[in-house]
């Protein structure tokens, strides 16, 4: 049964984790780029933002206060610092000139390791509008590690069967899935603690086949199973995951699940911040 997952933006400032927690998160921004409206290398329904907007993505970035943020669809660094502060994250992303990039913001004083980018979830490198690699770095927290991917997997195939694939959008999405259970398998044959994190375009339920290719390269559990996602209105499934495998799975916290809600409603809004909201867990490394 799927309930719904009804966590306001304010009750996510009234508990901090504690201080060998360590809160992950991800956030897709939707074509967060510094380039104006019309720019060549933007396609034309996208609209570029004013510093007004960039002033309010800051404001709930500073409320999702998480300490890792997967964030995808981002247009470099300069970009990625408009939202968060410079002096409180440093920034990875992708190796790789497109405008929807993925990466991770971290906060100072977590240390982390930059890892080789999962390249060959790119099935179109040449493209303009590549299919995009997946952002790998390995934190250290209280003596224990973990490997975090960001990822932005092929959109156009939220429920269709990727056993038989109907439409070329699946035939793409079907592609990558075998590159996100191969990086699954190695961690798995490391004995490492990981996550994936990010936008992985599919609505998951049990029955669903790219959930099921996951779970059976590793012990991966979903975070977010059983929930439906309360952004923008609420009522839908979520596109937005976060898998724990290895050690991880026993390191989130009961309840800890949330999803950061606008508190703009209106159509505008949404396209001037993002049709995805964060979502958030705490994690505390044990074992």
């Amino acid at each position: 049964m799927v309930r719904p997952l009804l966590v306001l933006l304010a009750l996510l400032v009234a508990a901090p984790a504690a201080a060998r927690d360590l809160t992950i998160a991800t956030w897709n921004i939707a074509w967060l780029t510094t380039k104006p409206t019309g720019h060549p290398a933007l396609p034309q329904f996208v609209r570029g933002r004013t510093e007004a907007d960039f002033a309010v993505l800051r404001r709930y970035a500073t409320v999702l206060g998480a300490d890792v943020v997967a964030v995808q669809e981002i247009d470099g660094p300069l970009a990625l610092a408009k939202v968060f502060d410079q002096q409180a994250y440093a920034f990875h992303l992708t190796n790789e000139a497109d405008t929807q990039r993925p990466g991770f913001a971290i906060r100072r004083g977590v240390r982390f390791r930059a890892n080789p980018d999962l390249v060959a979830l790119d099935l179109a490198p040449e493209a303009r509008n590549s299919l995009r690699r997946g952002a790998d770095i390995t934190v250290e927290h209280e003596g224990r590690s973990i490997r975090l991917l960001s990822i932005h997997l092929k959109a156009g195939c939220a429920r269709d069967r990727l056993a038989d694939p109907q439409r070329f959008d699946c035939v793409q999405l079907g592609r990558q899935v075998p590159v996100l259970a191969r990086w699954i398998r190695e961690r798995e044959a490391e004995g490492v603690a990981y996550a994936i994190l990010g936008d992985f375009n599919r609505e998951f339920d049990e029955r669903d086949d790219m959930l099921r290719s996951l779970t059976q390269a590793g012990e991966v559990s979903r975070a977010n199973a059983a929930r439906s996602s309360p952004c923008w209105g609420g009522g839908r499934a979520f596109i937005d995951h976060i898998l724990l495998g290895g050690p991880a799975r026993g390191w989130m916290l009961a309840d800890s699940l949330r999803v950061l809600v606008y508190r703009e409603t209106d159509r505008e809004a949404r396209e001037r911040l993002s049709d995805h909201c964060p979502v958030r867990v705490t994690l505390r490394p044990a074992g």
